[in-house]
């Protein structure tokens, strides 16, 4: 196989340890990759390394992401500037994972979130500015009362991008099926309240399933389903959802498995897609040496078999689920006392 060019972003604070953590197995799988590498947000020049990055982004395969807390500026262009639709957000339980849940094995499936619109377009504002609108609302059945000083934020769904996050989510639910898993797809949102948002939102994803006959449909209210990923989250497969619910819930499920430092993500879109942790830049714990690299990892393996490495990103996880079935190097949010580098050594030693 050709090399692969994949730009690496290490991100800020703490995230770039995840990030060489994992670059260091992937050496050792001895995947053909060219890397380009950019320095962290610390060192992030806004203007020279933006263009730089970008440049880089449209001559490369993929790229692998740290977490920003705002100085790695390029992650708005991985999005919105690759129009990277699809967050795919795995949440699978591993034995040995610290998980809170009594029963937590046979925990398997993923949330597709739609990436690019919702409440994230950052459509804000001063309230005073929709006086001229003369906004009426249909639970107060009267016109907004704009005389109060407040803020704006308009949420936006549009059909097109809800109904190729729902093809995307479809297509994943009937390839989970060729590999054993139930073949089900899970719409949620706040139809209930937003019909026009929300339950336009519900009402594409549904028109799309339907044209999926072997894939099973059902649908819940997003506070329906929140309670439903710790009480019966064994019984989803694919769920897909708007923007923002997907960001939130990411995370509660994440939880229901034992923590962020096990949460991977990736992004896609028709032709590129990037990959990232779904946890933050952990500046707690910056220069301690302990962060977890799991989720980084994991991202990096879902990496891997987007660009064709199927047999590496097969082998890397397994070593991450030898090293959790072992037990004996784990970092302290899952109980154990392992140093970042020392959780590596251990997943490398078992490729």
């Amino acid at each position: 196989m050709a090399k692969k060019k994949v730009v690496v972003l290490p991100g800020d604070d703490e995230a770039p340890q995840t990030v060489y953590a994992a670059l260091e197995v992937i050496r050792a799988l001895g995947a053909e990759i060219e890397w380009v590498e950019f320095p962290t947000g610390e060192h992030w020049v806004r203007g020279e390394t933006d263009k730089a990055a970008r440049a880089a982004i449209d001559a490369s395969a993929s790229t692998l992401f740290g977490s920003t807390s705002g100085k790695t500026t390029a992650i708005n262009y991985l999005r919105w500037g690759k129009q990277t639709f699809a967050n795919v957000r795995p949440c699978r339980y591993l034995p040995g994972f610290k998980s809170p849940l009594a029963k937590p094995e046979g925990i398997d499936y993923v949330i597709v979130r739609e990436n690019l619109e919702d409440l994230y377009l950052g459509l804000e504002g001063p309230l005073e500015a929709l006086a001229p609108l003369h906004l009426h609302s249909r639970i107060l059945r009267a016109e907004l009362d704009t005389s109060d000083r407040g803020k704006y934020a308009i949420k936006v769904i549009t059909e097109k991008k809800t109904r190729q996050v729902a093809r995307f989510a479809c297509e994943l639910a009937r390839k989970r099926k060729g590999q054993g898993h139930p073949g089900k797809l899970t719409c949620t949102s706040k139809y209930n309240m937003l019909r026009e948002s929300d339950g336009f939102f519900r009402q594409i994803v549904e028109e799309t399933a339907a044209g999926y006959p072997d894939i099973k449909y059902e649908q819940f209210i997003v506070d329906d389903f929140a309670r439903r990923i710790v009480q019966s989250s064994h019984s989803f497969d694919v769920v897909v959802m708007p923007n923002l619910y997907g960001d939130i819930l990411s995370d509660a499920a994440a939880g229901t498995i034992g923590g962020l430092g096990l949460a991977p993500s990736g992004c896609y879109g028709d032709g590129y897609a990037y990959f990232e942790s779904v946890h933050g830049t952990a500046p707690d714990i910056l220069g301690m040496g302990i962060i977890n690299p799991t989720a980084t990892m994991l991202s990096a393996a879902m990496m891997l078999e987007y660009l064709g490495f199927n047999e590496e990103s097969r082998r890397f996880e397994n070593a991450i689920r030898k090293v959790y079935g072992e037990g004996k190097t784990l970092t302290v949010d899952q109980g154990g006392s392992a140093k970042t580098k020392d959780f590596t050594s251990a997943v490398i030693a078992n490729l």
